[in-house]
């Protein structure tokens, strides 16, 4: 087993050092942010940072990476207070991974990418329209962090978009029944298979499996 050291790290060329740091956390979530400026230009963003923020009330947070460059989801975030968080899937991934790239402000990654624009009330921000789960966010807190510049977002849920049979008795998200995908790196996307479910852990308790 080697070990890698934080003079190794650093000593690493950028965009393998940023390719090692992005694999270390596991497997991520990947989202596309979907925002509006004021002028009704719509942009359109792959993102893995998003996280848990709390239930009550219902809350998620990003966190967005600094903005030497302009980073056009964060000032319409800024700019408007809304935005869309839209599960990525099997059948748009490649479209997806597109949006990565830097597009003009004035070019929709929409428009580029093939993906559809999708509006609903009181959420001044595009869904996608391709993507089985989604949500629609106010913002409630932006955070530049002092450590190294990048932005937490946190957004409160306003509405979520999803099939009918989604959702189970006991809340729980059949995200993999509607192929929601995960990312490891900056570019490498893995389908979603269950393993395993628990019933809820108690101390001098066997785990046992829910359903048994």
């Amino acid at each position: 087993m080697q070990s890698i050291g934080i003079d190794d790290i650093l000593d690493m060329e950028s965009r393998k050092r940023a390719a090692f740091i992005n694999c270390l956390s596991g497997a991520k979530a990947t989202n596309l942010i979907g925002t509006q400026d004021k002028q009704g230009r719509t942009n359109l963003s792959i993102m893995s940072s998003a996280f848990h923020v709390g239930a009550t009330p219902p809350l998620m947070g990003l966190i967005i990476r600094p903005d030497p460059v302009p980073r056009h989801t964060l000032h319409n975030i800024l700019e408007t207070g809304y935005y869309t968080l839209n599960h990525v899937n099997q059948d748009i991934l490649s479209a997806a991974h597109q949006t990565s790239a830097r597009y003009d402000k004035d070019e929709s990654e929409f428009g580029a990418t093939g993906l559809t624009s999708q509006f609903v009330a009181n959420i001044p921000a595009p869904f996608v329209a391709e993507s089985a789960i989604k949500l629609g966010l106010k913002l409630v807190h932006h955070q530049e962090l002092a450590v190294n510049k990048t932005h937490l977002v946190i957004g409160e849920i306003q509405t979520v978009l999803l099939p009918e049979d989604a959702v189970a008795d006991d809340g729980h998200l059949a995200i993999t029944e509607h192929g929601s995908v995960a990312v490891t790196g900056l570019d490498t996307y893995h389908e979603l298979q269950p393993i395993a479910r628990f019933k809820y852990a108690k101390v001098g308790q066997p785990v046992e499996l829910l359903g048994e």
